[in-house]
C-alpha cells in the first residue's frame, strides 16, 4: 500500500481483508458509491487501482466493466487480491515505480486511503501521470487532512453554549506543519504493531499534483453515513458527523 517497508500492511493483511468484507465500513458504504459515481467507469476502460490492498475496490471496478491493473507494496495483500479478484492483473510494487505499466495506457486510476501513507508522493503522482492517457482521470481519496491529523486532532464537548445545548467540536492542534506519525495498525489490539502516516496540508497535494502534470478538476468532502444510538449526546454527535467531513476526494486530470 506504500513505498517503504516500515509502512507495509503485511502484518495485518488478514484482519484488513476481514474488515472490508464486513458490512458497515466507510469503504463499502461511503467511499465506494461516491468513487464509482465520480469515475463513471465504462466497459473496457483500463483502470489502475494503485495501493490496491486486497482488491476490494479493484473487484468493484471489474464489476463495472473495467480491465483492472492493481499494485500494492504488500505481498500479503496482493496474494489476497489475486484470490479475491482472479481476473484482474495484480503486482507487488511500490506506488512510485510501476515498470509493468506502459506509458499512456490507462484511462483512469484510483488511489484510495493510501497517499497519506506514502512517503514519495511526487514520485507516485508522476507515475500516475505517466501511466494515464491524455485527459486521463486520477481519483485520490484521503483521510481529510484538515480534520483528521493523527495525534494532533480530537473530538471535544462544549455544554456551555448560548443555546444551552451540548455541542461536539473538532479540536485541531496543528495543520500546516508536515509530520511523519506512527499509528497503530490494528486499533484495539497488538499495540506494538505500527505503520507510518504522513500528514500534509491541502496545499501540499495541490502543488504536488501541479508539478506532476495534473489539473485538479473536482474536490469533494465526504461526511460519515453513521448515526449514534439514542442517548444524551446523540443529537450533538449526529450534527457533528454531518458538519465535519472525514474524507477528502480530489479528482485530477492529465
Amino acid at each position: 500500500m506504500t513505498t517503504k517497508k516500515d509502512t507495509s500492511w503485511d502484518n495485518v493483511a488478514g484482519w484488513y481483508d476481514d474488515l472490508l468484507r464486513s458490512g458497515g465500513t466507510y469503504q463499502k458504504e461511503l467511499i465506494l458509491p461516491n468513487l464509482l459515481r465520480l469515475m463513471e467507469i465504462k466497459k473496457g476502460e483500463q483502470v489502475l487501482d494503485l495501493a490496491c490492498g486486497q482488491g476490494f475496490f479493484a473487484n468493484e471496478f471489474l464489476k463495472a466493466g473495467a480491465v483492472v491493473t492493481g499494485a500494492d507494496a504488500s505481498a500479503q495483500l496482493i496474494a489476497l487480491a489475486k484470490r479475491n479478484s482472479p481476473s484482474a492483473d495484480f503486482h507487488v510494487a511500490s506506488a512510485d515505480s510501476l515498470p509493468f505499466i506502459k506509458d499512456k495506457s490507462m484511462n483512469k486510476a484510483a488511489l484510495v486511503l493510501a497517499l497519506q501513507n506514502i512517503e514519495n508522493v511526487l514520485g507516485t503522482l508522476r507515475e500516475c501521470a505517466r501511466a494515464l492517457k491524455s485527459g486521463g482521470m486520477l481519483c485520490i481519496v484521503l483521510n481529510h487532512p484538515a480534520f483528521r491529523i493523527p495525534k494532533r486532532s480530537s473530538w471535544g464537548w462544549d455544554d456551555k453554549t448560548d443555546k444551552n445545548m451540548i455541542v461536539q467540536y473538532r479540536r485541531i492542534d496543528g495543520y500546516l506543519s508536515e509530520a511523519k506519525i506512527p499509528v497503530q495498525m490494528h486499533p484495539g489490539d497488538k499495540p506494538d504493531e505500527h505503520t507510518l502516516s504522513f500528514h500534509r496540508p491541502l496545499q501540499f497535494y495541490f502543488k504536488a499534483l501541479r508539478v506532476a502534470g495534473f489539473s485538479v478538476t473536482a474536490l469533494e468532502e465526504w461526511n460519515s453515513h453513521k448515526e449514534s444510538e439514542p442517548g444524551p449526546r446523540a443529537k450533538a454527535e449526529n450534527i457533528a458527523r454531518k458538519e465535519i467531513p472525514l474524507f477528502l476526494c480530489l479528482v485530477a486530470k492529465t
